[in-house]
């Protein structure tokens, strides 16, 4: 400001800092960039990308006792796009409350070619076995997919997951840690479960909610144009492919 009375207003150097408070040394200060500074930021920001949870004291430490050691960002993945039914699924949690307080997860099941919700399962605790028959409901209908995409939750992860997974040929594509848009399909199907719904209404029991995604499931995948596909319903890019 006092830089700007100066130079737009004509104002003198020592009017100026009088008016804003300040001292002309500091007026007439000028940050002298550091090379060393540059790559100190560089390497934090790196070490950050690699170690997410470590705090600036870990980092100082490290920095100290490694500095000649090289660390590469991860590149992304790119995300796959399917060109056919089946061909990858997409499943992933979400959290919420009833109106009593008590916790909720949301076990949402798409297909990534027509972003058609498959399933959602509602309950307290959804732990791998119920992952499993959920999956197993879906393939009963829908056939099974060639591949499911995602995170590496413990649900997903565990032995009595991936043993059901290659007892089915089905092939389970992790994405990186700290990379949620390779799992975007998904991620903005969980949005609209948020905005269309979740976060507009209060309900008092598992089989209340449970209900009302059932039937909401139903009108997004048949009445509710989906900007993704074009401004089509997930079932009608289904016949279309027909």
């Amino acid at each position: 400001m006092a830089h700007w009375a100066v130079t737009e207003r004509s104002a003198t150097i020592k009017l100026a800092c009088q008016a804003f408070g300040i001292s002309q040394t500091c007026y007439r200060y000028k940050a002298k960039l550091d090379a060393e500074n540059v790559l100190i930021a560089d390497w934090l920001v790196r070490l950050t990308n690699n170690q997410r949870n470590w705090g600036f004291g870990l980092c100082f430490l490290y920095l100290r006792i490694k500095p000649r050691h090289r660390l590469v960002r991860e590149k992304p993945l790119p995300l796959a796009v399917p060109t056919e039914i089946n061909q990858s699924w997409s499943m992933d949690f979400m959290h919420d409350q009833l109106a009593d307080g008590r916790s909720i997860r949301l076990f949402n099941v798409i297909d990534d070619y027509n972003r058609e919700g498959l399933g959602i399962e509602v309950d307290f605790s959804l732990p791998s076995e119920r992952v499993i028959r959920s999956l197993d409901r879906i393939i009963e209908w829908r056939g099974k997919p060639q591949a499911i995409r995602c995170d590496s939750g413990p649900e997903y992860i565990s032995a009595v997951t991936l043993a059901w997974a290659a007892k089915h040929g089905i092939r389970i594509d992790f994405i990186q840690p700290g990379q949620p848009q390779q799992n975007a399909y998904v991620e903005r199907y969980n949005r609209t479960v948020r905005y269309d719904w979740l976060a507009h209404h209060l309900f008092e029991t598992l089989d209340e909610i449970q209900e009302f995604a059932t039937n909401w499931l139903w009108t997004y995948n048949h009445d509710r144009p989906n900007m993704a596909l074009g401004g089509i319903t997930p079932k009608q890019k289904l016949a279309l492919a027909a």
